[in-house]
Protein backbone atom coordinates (compact mmCIF):
# COMPACT_ATOMS: atom_id res chain seq x y z
CA UNK A 1 0.00 0.00 0.00
CA UNK A 2 3.10 1.97 1.04
CA UNK A 3 4.22 1.72 -2.43
CA UNK A 4 1.04 2.22 -4.37
CA UNK A 5 0.84 6.03 -2.18
CA UNK A 6 4.19 6.60 -3.22
CA UNK A 7 3.01 6.35 -7.08
CA UNK A 8 0.15 8.43 -6.81
CA UNK A 9 2.40 11.12 -4.63
CA UNK A 10 4.92 10.94 -7.65
CA UNK A 11 2.21 12.18 -10.83
CA UNK A 12 0.43 14.42 -8.47
CA UNK A 13 4.20 16.28 -7.72
CA UNK A 14 4.93 15.87 -11.49
CA UNK A 15 1.64 17.78 -12.61
CA UNK A 16 1.13 20.21 -9.79
CA UNK A 17 3.06 23.18 -11.52
CA UNK A 18 1.49 22.99 -15.10
CA UNK A 19 -1.79 22.42 -13.59
CA UNK A 20 -1.78 26.10 -11.62
CA UNK A 21 -0.23 27.17 -14.58
CA UNK A 22 -3.35 26.64 -16.93
CA UNK A 23 -5.76 27.23 -14.45
CA UNK A 24 -3.71 30.75 -14.38
CA UNK A 25 -4.15 30.94 -18.46
CA UNK A 26 -7.49 29.77 -17.63
CA UNK A 27 -7.66 33.09 -16.01
CA UNK A 28 -6.36 35.60 -18.07
CA UNK A 29 -8.76 33.65 -21.02
CA UNK A 30 -11.94 34.46 -18.83
CA UNK A 31 -10.92 38.24 -18.53
CA UNK A 32 -9.64 38.76 -22.15
CA UNK A 33 -12.42 36.55 -24.30
CA UNK A 34 -15.36 38.34 -26.09
CA UNK A 35 -17.71 36.15 -26.46
CA UNK A 36 -19.78 38.27 -28.84
CA UNK A 37 -16.74 37.60 -31.40
CA UNK A 38 -17.33 34.39 -31.38
CA UNK A 39 -21.09 34.30 -32.00
CA UNK A 40 -20.90 36.66 -34.83
CA UNK A 41 -19.25 34.24 -37.16
CA UNK A 42 -20.33 30.82 -36.84
CA UNK A 43 -23.93 31.08 -38.80
CA UNK A 44 -23.93 31.07 -42.70
CA UNK A 45 -21.43 28.41 -44.54
CA UNK A 46 -20.73 24.73 -44.42
CA UNK A 47 -17.09 25.16 -43.31
CA UNK A 48 -15.94 28.59 -42.42
CA UNK A 49 -17.80 28.72 -38.63
CA UNK A 50 -17.15 25.27 -38.19
CA UNK A 51 -13.34 25.79 -38.44
CA UNK A 52 -13.47 29.02 -36.55
CA UNK A 53 -15.52 26.99 -33.66
CA UNK A 54 -13.29 24.78 -32.97
CA UNK A 55 -10.41 27.26 -33.21
CA UNK A 56 -12.30 28.84 -31.05
CA UNK A 57 -13.01 25.72 -28.66
CA UNK A 58 -9.49 24.41 -28.20
CA UNK A 59 -8.05 26.58 -25.63
CA UNK A 60 -11.18 26.83 -23.57
CA UNK A 61 -10.99 25.25 -20.35
CA UNK A 62 -14.72 23.05 -20.55
CA UNK A 63 -15.40 19.33 -19.39
CA UNK A 64 -18.02 17.53 -21.74
CA UNK A 65 -20.56 18.35 -19.74
CA UNK A 66 -19.69 21.87 -19.45
CA UNK A 67 -19.59 22.33 -23.02
CA UNK A 68 -23.22 21.70 -23.78
CA UNK A 69 -25.25 25.15 -22.07
CA UNK A 70 -22.70 26.80 -24.03
CA UNK A 71 -22.76 24.86 -27.32
CA UNK A 72 -26.62 24.93 -26.59
CA UNK A 73 -26.72 28.48 -26.39
CA UNK A 74 -24.29 29.12 -29.18
CA UNK A 75 -26.79 27.01 -31.77
CA UNK A 76 -29.99 29.47 -30.40
CA UNK A 77 -27.52 32.17 -31.07
CA UNK A 78 -27.71 31.44 -34.76
CA UNK A 79 -24.89 29.13 -35.31
CA UNK A 80 -25.41 26.17 -37.50
CA UNK A 81 -25.32 22.24 -36.42
CA UNK A 82 -21.89 21.81 -37.73
CA UNK A 83 -20.63 24.74 -35.79
CA UNK A 84 -22.72 23.82 -33.13
CA UNK A 85 -21.20 20.19 -32.75
CA UNK A 86 -17.42 21.24 -33.95
CA UNK A 87 -17.33 23.22 -30.70
CA UNK A 88 -18.85 20.22 -28.56
CA UNK A 89 -15.92 18.32 -29.64
CA UNK A 90 -12.95 20.63 -29.58
CA UNK A 91 -13.90 22.18 -26.32
CA UNK A 92 -13.93 19.20 -24.10
CA UNK A 93 -10.93 17.36 -25.84
CA UNK A 94 -8.00 20.37 -25.21
CA UNK A 95 -8.05 22.96 -23.03
CA UNK A 96 -5.05 25.34 -21.94
CA UNK A 97 -5.23 23.49 -18.45
CA UNK A 98 -4.93 19.60 -20.22
CA UNK A 99 -2.80 21.30 -22.70
CA UNK A 100 -0.17 22.18 -19.72
CA UNK A 101 -0.51 18.70 -18.37
CA UNK A 102 0.17 17.03 -21.83
CA UNK A 103 3.32 18.69 -21.52
CA UNK A 104 4.01 17.66 -17.59
CA UNK A 105 3.24 13.95 -18.55
CA UNK A 106 3.25 13.24 -22.17
CA UNK A 107 5.99 14.71 -24.17
CA UNK A 108 6.32 17.62 -27.14
CA UNK A 109 4.89 14.95 -29.92
CA UNK A 110 1.93 14.41 -28.07
CA UNK A 111 1.25 17.68 -26.55
CA UNK A 112 0.99 19.34 -30.09
CA UNK A 113 -0.46 16.28 -31.44
CA UNK A 114 -3.72 16.79 -29.47
CA UNK A 115 -5.03 19.59 -30.04
CA UNK A 116 -4.60 19.59 -33.93
CA UNK A 117 -6.05 15.97 -33.75
CA UNK A 118 -8.67 17.36 -31.60
CA UNK A 119 -9.37 20.30 -34.14
CA UNK A 120 -9.07 17.66 -37.16
CA UNK A 121 -12.09 15.61 -35.36
CA UNK A 122 -14.15 18.88 -34.72
CA UNK A 123 -13.79 20.03 -38.04
CA UNK A 124 -14.49 16.87 -39.97
CA UNK A 125 -17.13 16.57 -37.71
CA UNK A 126 -18.88 19.85 -37.91
CA UNK A 127 -18.71 19.91 -42.33
CA UNK A 128 -20.22 16.16 -42.51
CA UNK A 129 -22.61 17.42 -40.23
CA UNK A 130 -23.71 20.22 -42.26
CA UNK A 131 -23.64 18.87 -45.64
CA UNK A 132 -25.97 15.90 -44.74
CA UNK A 133 -27.85 18.40 -42.37
CA UNK A 134 -31.42 18.73 -43.96
CA UNK A 135 -32.83 21.22 -41.79
CA UNK A 136 -32.91 24.78 -42.48
CA UNK A 137 -31.31 27.23 -40.02
CA UNK A 138 -33.21 29.68 -38.39
CA UNK A 139 -31.64 32.11 -36.53
CA UNK A 140 -33.31 33.29 -33.07
CA UNK A 141 -32.76 36.24 -31.47
CA UNK A 142 -32.57 35.69 -27.54
CA UNK A 143 -30.96 36.64 -24.15
CA UNK A 144 -27.94 34.78 -24.82
CA UNK A 145 -25.83 33.78 -21.46
CA UNK A 146 -22.17 34.09 -20.81
CA UNK A 147 -19.27 32.31 -22.90
CA UNK A 148 -18.67 30.30 -19.85
CA UNK A 149 -22.27 29.43 -19.59
CA UNK A 150 -23.60 29.00 -16.03
CA UNK A 151 -25.97 25.65 -16.39
CA UNK A 152 -26.19 22.26 -15.50
CA UNK A 153 -26.09 19.27 -18.21
CA UNK A 154 -28.83 16.91 -17.94
CA UNK A 155 -28.01 14.09 -16.05
CA UNK A 156 -24.67 15.51 -14.95
CA UNK A 157 -23.48 17.36 -11.74
CA UNK A 158 -21.14 19.16 -13.71
CA UNK A 159 -21.73 22.91 -13.78
CA UNK A 160 -19.80 26.19 -15.55
CA UNK A 161 -19.42 29.48 -14.74
CA UNK A 162 -20.08 32.56 -16.28
CA UNK A 163 -17.79 34.62 -17.71
CA UNK A 164 -18.36 38.43 -19.41
CA UNK A 165 -22.10 39.54 -19.17
CA UNK A 166 -23.72 39.77 -22.51
CA UNK A 167 -26.57 42.25 -23.16
CA UNK A 168 -29.92 41.02 -25.06
CA UNK A 169 -28.02 41.53 -28.48
CA UNK A 170 -25.32 39.75 -28.13
CA UNK A 171 -23.05 42.27 -27.10
CA UNK A 172 -20.25 41.99 -24.31
CA UNK A 173 -21.01 44.11 -21.55
CA UNK A 174 -17.31 44.85 -20.14
CA UNK A 175 -17.65 48.03 -17.89
CA UNK A 176 -15.46 46.40 -14.91
CA UNK A 177 -12.25 48.00 -14.24
CA UNK A 178 -9.38 45.63 -15.21
CA UNK A 179 -8.46 44.82 -11.39
CA UNK A 180 -12.25 43.82 -11.09
CA UNK A 181 -12.47 41.75 -13.73
CA UNK A 182 -8.41 39.78 -12.88
CA UNK A 183 -10.42 39.22 -9.53
CA UNK A 184 -13.45 37.53 -11.18
CA UNK A 185 -11.14 35.77 -13.79
CA UNK A 186 -8.79 34.55 -10.88
CA UNK A 187 -11.97 33.48 -8.89
CA UNK A 188 -13.46 31.40 -12.12
CA UNK A 189 -10.29 29.58 -12.54
CA UNK A 190 -9.06 28.64 -8.88
CA UNK A 191 -12.74 28.56 -7.70
CA UNK A 192 -15.64 27.86 -10.33
CA UNK A 193 -13.17 25.89 -12.47
CA UNK A 194 -10.90 23.99 -10.20
CA UNK A 195 -14.24 22.72 -8.56
CA UNK A 196 -15.36 21.14 -11.83
CA UNK A 197 -12.66 19.53 -12.33
CA UNK A 198 -11.14 18.52 -8.61
CA UNK A 199 -12.64 15.01 -8.20
CA UNK A 200 -12.19 13.62 -11.76
CA UNK A 201 -8.58 14.84 -11.64
CA UNK A 202 -8.18 13.23 -8.06
CA UNK A 203 -9.42 10.61 -9.47
CA UNK A 204 -7.01 10.35 -13.03
CA UNK A 205 -4.03 10.72 -10.57
CA UNK A 206 -4.98 8.09 -8.30
CA UNK A 207 -5.92 5.81 -11.38
CA UNK A 208 -2.62 6.69 -12.71
CA UNK A 209 -0.99 6.02 -9.61
CA UNK A 210 -2.31 2.12 -9.81
CA UNK A 211 -1.61 1.65 -13.14
CA UNK A 212 2.09 2.10 -12.76
CA UNK A 213 1.87 -0.06 -10.18
CA UNK A 214 0.00 -3.12 -11.23
CA UNK A 215 0.05 -3.29 -14.65
CA UNK A 216 2.22 -5.64 -16.35
CA UNK A 217 5.15 -4.18 -18.83
CA UNK A 218 3.97 -7.17 -20.91
CA UNK A 219 1.44 -4.73 -22.26
CA UNK A 220 4.08 -3.44 -24.57
CA UNK A 221 4.84 -6.58 -26.70
CA UNK A 222 0.97 -7.14 -27.12
CA UNK A 223 0.05 -3.62 -28.34
CA UNK A 224 3.23 -3.56 -30.11
CA UNK A 225 2.04 -6.46 -31.83
CA UNK A 226 -1.67 -5.59 -31.87
CA UNK A 227 -1.77 -1.76 -32.51
CA UNK A 228 -4.87 -1.55 -34.39
CA UNK A 229 -6.69 -4.20 -31.56
CA UNK A 230 -5.16 -1.97 -28.76
CA UNK A 231 -6.73 1.76 -30.66
CA UNK A 232 -9.98 -0.25 -30.99
CA UNK A 233 -10.22 -1.28 -27.17
CA UNK A 234 -9.31 2.33 -25.99
CA UNK A 235 -11.86 3.50 -28.10
CA UNK A 236 -14.37 1.20 -26.88
CA UNK A 237 -13.43 2.05 -23.48
CA UNK A 238 -13.61 5.74 -24.25
CA UNK A 239 -16.35 6.57 -25.36
CA UNK A 240 -19.47 5.52 -22.91
CA UNK A 241 -17.03 6.95 -20.14
CA UNK A 242 -17.18 10.15 -18.43
CA UNK A 243 -13.70 11.57 -18.15
CA UNK A 244 -12.30 14.75 -18.87
CA UNK A 245 -9.23 16.48 -20.86
CA UNK A 246 -7.36 16.97 -17.42
CA UNK A 247 -8.31 13.56 -15.90
CA UNK A 248 -7.70 11.50 -18.61
CA UNK A 249 -4.12 12.87 -19.37
CA UNK A 250 -2.17 10.74 -16.21
CA UNK A 251 -4.50 7.88 -17.10
CA UNK A 252 -2.79 7.70 -20.77
CA UNK A 253 0.17 8.57 -19.23
CA UNK A 254 0.92 5.93 -16.73
CA UNK A 255 -0.74 3.35 -19.83
CA UNK A 256 2.18 4.15 -22.01
CA UNK A 257 4.79 4.03 -19.45
CA UNK A 258 3.69 0.41 -19.10
CA UNK A 259 4.14 -0.04 -23.05
CA UNK A 260 0.62 0.79 -24.46
CA UNK A 261 1.28 2.38 -27.87
CA UNK A 262 1.24 5.98 -27.95
CA UNK A 263 -2.14 6.06 -30.95
CA UNK A 264 -4.17 4.04 -28.81
CA UNK A 265 -3.35 6.69 -25.55
CA UNK A 266 -4.47 9.31 -28.29
CA UNK A 267 -7.71 7.67 -28.62
CA UNK A 268 -8.72 7.45 -25.55
CA UNK A 269 -7.90 11.28 -25.41
CA UNK A 270 -9.94 12.41 -27.86
CA UNK A 271 -12.67 9.80 -27.33
CA UNK A 272 -12.93 10.07 -23.67
CA UNK A 273 -13.57 13.67 -23.26
CA UNK A 274 -15.49 14.00 -26.09
CA UNK A 275 -18.28 11.36 -25.31
CA UNK A 276 -20.24 10.01 -22.60
CA UNK A 277 -23.84 9.27 -21.85
CA UNK A 278 -25.16 12.66 -20.90
CA UNK A 279 -23.55 14.01 -24.23
CA UNK A 280 -24.40 11.83 -26.24
CA UNK A 281 -28.32 12.16 -25.47
CA UNK A 282 -27.93 15.71 -25.63
CA UNK A 283 -26.57 15.57 -29.45
CA UNK A 284 -30.02 13.41 -30.25
CA UNK A 285 -32.49 15.61 -28.82
CA UNK A 286 -30.74 18.92 -29.85
CA UNK A 287 -29.49 17.77 -33.42
CA UNK A 288 -31.64 14.34 -33.59
CA UNK A 289 -30.26 10.97 -34.13
CA UNK A 290 -28.80 10.96 -37.39
CA UNK A 291 -26.66 13.90 -35.78
CA UNK A 292 -25.62 11.57 -33.11
CA UNK A 293 -24.84 8.90 -35.54
CA UNK A 294 -22.03 11.34 -37.47
CA UNK A 295 -20.76 12.41 -34.03
CA UNK A 296 -19.99 9.00 -33.05
CA UNK A 297 -18.87 7.97 -36.32
CA UNK A 298 -16.67 10.92 -37.24
CA UNK A 299 -15.15 10.98 -33.88
CA UNK A 300 -14.47 7.13 -34.13
CA UNK A 301 -13.26 7.23 -37.59
CA UNK A 302 -10.94 10.42 -36.51
CA UNK A 303 -9.65 8.79 -33.66
CA UNK A 304 -8.51 5.84 -35.18
CA UNK A 305 -6.79 7.88 -37.96
CA UNK A 306 -5.09 10.26 -35.73
CA UNK A 307 -3.79 7.43 -33.45
CA UNK A 308 -2.33 5.82 -36.62
CA UNK A 309 -0.87 8.77 -37.69
CA UNK A 310 0.59 9.29 -34.24
CA UNK A 311 2.06 5.44 -34.18
CA UNK A 312 3.89 6.31 -37.77
CA UNK A 313 5.40 9.30 -36.40
CA UNK A 314 7.04 7.71 -33.67
CA UNK A 315 8.31 5.13 -35.66
CA UNK A 316 9.40 7.08 -38.24
CA UNK A 317 11.61 9.02 -35.88
CA UNK A 318 12.49 6.55 -34.08
CA UNK A 319 11.66 7.10 -30.37
CA UNK A 320 10.49 4.91 -28.17
CA UNK A 321 7.00 6.79 -26.54
CA UNK A 322 8.14 5.19 -22.75
CA UNK A 323 11.36 6.40 -22.57
CA UNK A 324 10.41 10.56 -23.09
CA UNK A 325 7.20 10.35 -21.47
CA UNK A 326 6.68 12.91 -18.59
CA UNK A 327 10.56 14.16 -19.49
CA UNK A 328 9.21 17.46 -18.49
CA UNK A 329 8.62 17.51 -15.49
CA UNK A 330 12.37 16.42 -14.49
CA UNK A 331 13.57 20.01 -15.27
CA UNK A 332 11.70 21.50 -12.39
CA UNK A 333 13.10 22.15 -8.70
CA UNK A 334 11.58 19.87 -6.46
CA UNK A 335 11.58 22.62 -3.90
CA UNK A 336 9.38 24.28 -6.43
CA UNK A 337 7.26 20.69 -6.99
CA UNK A 338 6.56 20.39 -3.27
CA UNK A 339 5.35 24.17 -2.92
CA UNK A 340 2.87 23.88 -6.00
CA UNK A 341 1.91 20.49 -5.03
CA UNK A 342 0.78 21.92 -1.39
CA UNK A 343 -0.83 24.91 -3.39
CA UNK A 344 -2.77 22.77 -5.54
CA UNK A 345 -3.65 20.57 -2.81
CA UNK A 346 -5.01 23.06 -0.58
CA UNK A 347 -7.28 24.34 -3.74
CA UNK A 348 -8.11 20.74 -4.81
CA UNK A 349 -9.38 19.99 -0.88
CA UNK A 350 -11.32 23.62 -0.83
CA UNK A 351 -13.00 22.81 -4.42
CA UNK A 352 -14.39 19.52 -2.82
CA UNK A 353 -15.69 20.62 0.16
CA UNK A 354 -17.45 23.69 -1.75
CA UNK A 355 -18.59 21.03 -4.06
CA UNK A 356 -19.99 19.03 -1.34
CA UNK A 357 -21.76 22.34 0.19
CA UNK A 358 -23.11 23.00 -3.29
CA UNK A 359 -24.87 19.71 -3.33
CA UNK A 360 -26.08 19.61 0.00
CA UNK A 361 -27.23 22.79 -0.51
CA UNK A 362 -28.83 21.30 -3.64
CA UNK A 363 -30.76 18.52 -1.21
CA UNK A 364 -31.65 21.02 0.62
Amino acid sequence: MKNIILEVWHVYLDVSVFMLFGFLVAALLYVFFKADKIKKYLGKGRVKPVMLAALFGIPIPLCSCGVIPVATGLKKQGANDGAAMAFMIATPESGVDSIALSWAMLDPIMTIMRPIAGFITAISTGITQNIFSSRDQKKTTITQEPFFAQGRAPGSSCSCSSGACVDAAGKTVDQAPLSTRLAEGFNFAFGDLLTDIAKPFTIGVIIAGFITFFFPSGISTWSQNNSLLSMLVMLIAGIPMYVCATSSTPIAAALILKGLNPGAALVFLLAGPATNAATMGVVKNIFGTRALVIYLGMISICALAMGALLDLIYRLLAIQPSVVMGKASEVVPYGLELTAGLILAALLVRSLFKRQDGHDHDHR
